[in-house]
């Protein structure tokens, strides 16, 4: 595999594949594909390609396979595990997506759509929509990922418990792999049993298998009827049982329960514009409900009204607000989103992007609360995520005045400390991120060691040179 820069001979030949317009070598244009979103990754490369077809993604990797040049996929850059950055000091070549950006064809009878990976996923759902049908993956960044990254990293987003994650979303994949091969495997079936499924290989690989340049998603039909709550509860323990009454009462009407800190809701009002907290008494967690109903707006009402009444009647409901439109109900799941970004001001944070089974889940979070503010005295936990699905965003802002970098300093100790803990409740430390460079020997620390020697036999059979995302997920040989 090539590590030092390439000749200028093989730069014109990759040039030639794309053409200079779409070759880029300038540092001030290649600068946004080298960082990614939370600044905690930079990378080196000699250029960005951005094919824009996927005979060009074909010919790059027949090329780069000929003279063992590392290639790093790219879709919209959003993701926060350094899964497509480049490694520093490398001569990795970064493959840009965004170019293919197809929509190839909407099915809405066969409820599938058919789209180059290069498609932001909001305009999928704007395809969907269109025809009166749902692509329910949604994510805070929807605006600018792209459905390849999205499959590259199985993501979840918050209808998982509904709808599942990417890997249930999918029924199909185009790849071209690190030969230059173009694998077709865009099949619409829902029932396909013939042979291994390679299609769950390349979802969740990370770039580190093949480049995935197409894609066939399920669509599903619109709800009838929809509708947003937002209650306050005393503690976690009151969540999850009101959880446990929405799925006895909702079954699967039950599309979103997302679980936020006070901390959190401080935050998002504090520093989102536009947000303000629905509710006029302070409560020390809150639950977003989302129900969605096949037959009738009223019976997504009348759903939502007997669930809090129920939980108002058990104690487990302190306050809480129906939304009255489709524009607050926005707005409510816009505060939900922006608790990420509302933590930047605040300072350094360290994240953490986990799952436990959901019954741990307020033991999970009483350990780990402890752990870390014996830790970190002073520091300030906003934890959120999808309580539906187990999928905790276990984050801790720096405490009020403390050094940020030295903070920041201690993300592998802290990391440690609360990963144990997942660990021990049979949980996962990556739960919707992916593992990337930021996770990567981690992985190798936690999975028996079978495992590991099962997934870099996968990679080897795939990619033997080496060439392919390398130094992501599983350690490069050099």
């Amino acid at each position: 595999m090539t590590t030092t820069l390439p000749s200028p001979e093989l730069i014109a030949s990759f040039v030639e594949i794309v053409g200079s317009a779409n070759a880029l070598t300038a540092e001030a244009d290649k600068a946004r594909y080298l960082v990614e979103s939370r600044g905690l990754y930079r990378g080196t490369t000699p250029m960005v390609l951005r094919p824009g077809s996927v005979d060009e993604v074909s010919r790059i990797m027949k090329l780069a396979s000929a003279t063992r040049t590392a290639i790093v996929p790219q879709g919209g850059n959003t993701g926060h595990v350094a899964g497509q950055i480049p490694r520093e000091g490398k001569a990795d070549i970064v493959l840009s997506l965004e170019r293919l950006n197809r929509m190839r064809d909407v099915d809405p009878v066969g409820n599938v759509i058919v789209a180059d990976a290069g498609c932001i996923l909001a305009d999928i759902q704007k395809a969907a929509d269109d025809h009166n049908r749902l692509f329910p993956l949604s994510l805070g960044s929807e605006g600018s990922a792209r459905i390849g990254g999205n499959l590259s990293t199985n993501a979840g987003g918050t209808a998982v418990l509904a709808y599942g994650n990417m890997r249930q979303l999918c029924l199909g994949l185009e790849v071209v792999l690190p030969t230059g091969e173009i694998w077709d495997g865009l099949r619409r079936l829902k029932k396909d049993n013939t042979g291994y499924d390679l299609r769950d290989l390349f979802i969740g690989a990370e770039g580190t298998l093949g480049i995935i340049t197409g894609a066939v998603l399920k669509l599903f039909p619109k709800p009838l009827g929809h509708q947003v709550a937002f209650a306050g509860v005393g503690s976690v323990e009151h969540a999850l049982a009101l959880f446990e009454k929405a799925s006895s009462l909702c079954g699967p009407a039950l599309t979103g329960f997302e679980l936020m800190p006070r901390l959190g809701v401080e935050f998002t009002t504090k520093h989102i514009p536009g947000v303000r907290d629905p509710l006029e008494t302070v409560h020390p967690w809150y639950v977003l409900i989302d129900i969605s109903t096949s037959d009738s707006a009223e019976s997504a009402e009348r759903m939502v009204n007997d669930l809090l009444e129920q939980g108002f009647a058990a104690g487990l409901v302190e306050n809480a607000v129906i939304a009255a439109n489709e524009t607050q109900g926005k707005a409510l799941w816009h505060m939900r989103e922006s608790m990420s970004p509302a933590q930047k001001p605040e300072g350094g944070s360290i994240k953490h992007d986990v799952s436990v089974p959901i019954s741990s889940i307020p033991a999970f979070m009483k350990e780990a609360d402890a752990a870390v503010m014996k830790a970190i005295p002073g520091g300030r936990i906003c934890s959120f995520g999808h309580m539906g699905d187990g999928n905790i965003h276990y984050n801790i802002s720096q405490p009020v005045g403390a050094d940020k970098q030295a903070f920041l300093d201690r993300w592998r100790e802290i990391n440690a400390i609360v990963h144990g803990i997942v660990l021990k409740y049979n949980g996962s430390i990556s739960a919707e991120h992916g593992i990337g460079q930021l996770k990567r020997d981690e992985l190798a620390e936690i999975r028996a060691p079978i495992e590991i020697e099962l997934m870099q036999r996968i990679k080897h059979a795939f990619d033997p040179a080496g060439i392919m995302n390398p130094d992501k997920v599983l350690r490069a040989d050099r």
